[in-house]
């Protein structure tokens, strides 16, 4: 018994339930690279594999940790021409790298805007008339 004819297919509608994602955003995914594998059957329907679940529950993962859809696709471009991950693990690192310290610049922003606020809260209530 051959991989093919045990292999698991979804439609769009129960990919888009399994990844919570909409069928227009998988389309669109499509559309720009990201998921390339894409086979369709009959009257051009689309089937996806568990290798699209795979890829797009990858992709959301990607998107939680910051990546834009511009690096995702950049990352794309590479593994298909390595087909390996040789060079998109170390472009990966570099990446999350970034965000970790736009992440820390982010915190330090905040963390000033905090004290700022408090100190101007301070400042305010000192303008409050005092109850005898």
């Amino acid at each position: 018994m051959g991989s093919a004819e045990t292999a698991r297919t979804y439609t769009i509608g129960d990919l888009s339930r399994m990844v919570n994602l909409t069928q227009r955003t998988i389309r669109y995914y499509e559309e720009i690279g990201l998921l390339h594998s894409v086979r369709r059957i009959e009257h051009g329907k689309r089937v996806y594999t568990d290798d699209d679940l795979r890829r797009l529950r990858f992709i959301n993962r990607l998107k939680v940790l910051g990546l834009s859809l511009a690096e995702m696709v950049e990352l794309e471009k590479i593994y298909r021409q390595q087909r390996n991950n040789r060079e998109i693990i170390p472009k990966l690192i570099v990446i999350l790298d970034e965000r970790a310290a736009q992440i820390d610049d982010r915190i330090n922003q905040l963390t000033a805007l905090k004290k700022e606020i408090r100190e101007y809260q301070v400042r305010l209530r000192g303008k409050l008339p005092q109850e005898t």
